[in-house]
């Protein structure tokens, strides 16, 4: 155990973060499952819901980019994945 006021501090604040950062993770794969599940489960009425809950997720997920939660090419990678299943249901349509 840490004897250093600095020490235990850096330990209260690292955990604080690791709980704060653990939950925004957690609800960005919400939002990502939920997201495709409304892909799968279309119908044509639906697609500014889609475009809403895609620009919802863009903000959660440049939130985490900016917190440093996630590397830039992975917040990249993610939005090119959800924005490329958004465009293949809206040109089917």
């Amino acid at each position: 155990m840490a004897k250093l006021k600095s020490s235990i501090k850096r330990i209260k604040v690292s955990e604080r973060n690791r709980l704060r950062n653990k939950a925004l993770k957690s609800a960005i794969k919400t939002l990502i499952k939920k997201y495709l599940f409304h892909c799968l489960h279309y119908s044509e009425y639906e697609i500014n819901l889609l475009l809403i809950q895609l620009n919802n997720l863009y903000s959660y997920i440049d939130k985490a980019v900016t917190k440093k939660i996630f590397h830039k090419n992975k917040a990249a990678r993610l939005k090119s994945k959800l924005c490329k299943r958004y465009f293949l249901i809206k040109n089917t349509l």
